[in-house]
């Protein structure tokens, strides 16, 4: 089965007006919705997509995880957000409310950077409570943005954390290769490979090399949708050169592992 670990969700009405403000600079392929989402993942070929839902400012995380909480959990697992100007309890108390599964943090839009104290508090109480988290890493923004989020601060962070179930978005390392496989190949981590506006604008040598020194069973595909369509990004993938176990593992069964998906799906 194909999962794919990034996709990013609003309501409806909140969708058109993201989206139309351009958020990272690129040009949306698809609408941001959950009706648009299922189409796309059944006109690609996907049976579940993490639904990614992000809070840049602490008075909307409840709200947020709240329109998080009430996806369908037979196609979407349910990832919300936490964020620094909360207390740690209350983070995890809007979580535990929602039957959030895990947590995306975005460095860029949300006003929190890995070096700081208090990041690796909520991270620390997210693993002892078994929320997995993916992050947005690398560059994107302005050079303040870039540098709450850089590669460069991924390996002590996560090193500091037992049992932190972390994905590192972008191979670690967004418009920054070069950093990407310094800092975060070979860390404690696993690499997500979706790279706006498609991956399939990498090198597929350098890429190949990047998954076997990492470890491919350590690599899971996303799309960044709706900025990407998964369609053209799933067959990136599989024009890599990799083993067909490997490229099972990268496609989805990584991912099944790591969330603890069966054969019967997600519940």
């Amino acid at each position: 089965m194909i999962i794919d670990a990034h996709c990013h969700v609003w309501p409806d009405e909140i969708a058109r007006k993201v989206l139309a403000g351009r958020p990272v600079g690129l040009d949306p392929v698809h609408d941001g919705t959950l009706d648009g989402l299922r189409r796309t993942m059944d006109a690609a070929g996907i049976g579940l997509a993490m639904t990614l839902a992000v809070a840049n400012v602490a008075r909307t995380v409840r709200r947020t995880n709240e329109f998080a909480g009430k996806v369908d959990r037979s196609r979407f697992i349910p990832f919300g957000t936490v964020h620094p100007g909360l207390s740690t309890e209350e983070n995890l108390s809007s979580l535990r409310d929602n039957g959030i599964v895990g947590v995306k943090l975005h460095p860029l839009f949300q006003d929190l950077s890995f070096a700081d104290a208090k990041v690796r508090e909520i991270l620390t109480a997210l693993a002892e409570h078994g929320f997995p988290v993916i992050a947005h890493v690398g560059c994107g923004g302005d050079h303040t943005q870039n540098e709450r989020g850089a590669s460069k601060h991924l390996p002590s962070l996560v090193e500091r954390i037992p049992g932190l179930r972390f994905i590192a978005a972008h191979f670690g390392g967004y418009h920054d290769l070069d950093a990407a496989e310094e800092w975060s190949v070979g860390a404690d981590v696993h690499l997500e490979t979706s790279w706006p506006p498609s991956v399939g604008t990498l090198p597929g040598e350098r890429l190949r090399t990047i998954i076997r020194r990492h470890g491919a069973d350590r690599v899971v595909y996303g799309s960044d949708w709706p900025m990407t369509d998964p369609a053209t990004e799933i067959a990136a993938i599989r024009n890599l050169g990799l083993t067909s176990e490997e490229e099972a593992g990268v496609l989805g069964d990584n991912l099944a592992r790591l969330l603890g998906i069966d054969e019967k799906g997600f519940a």
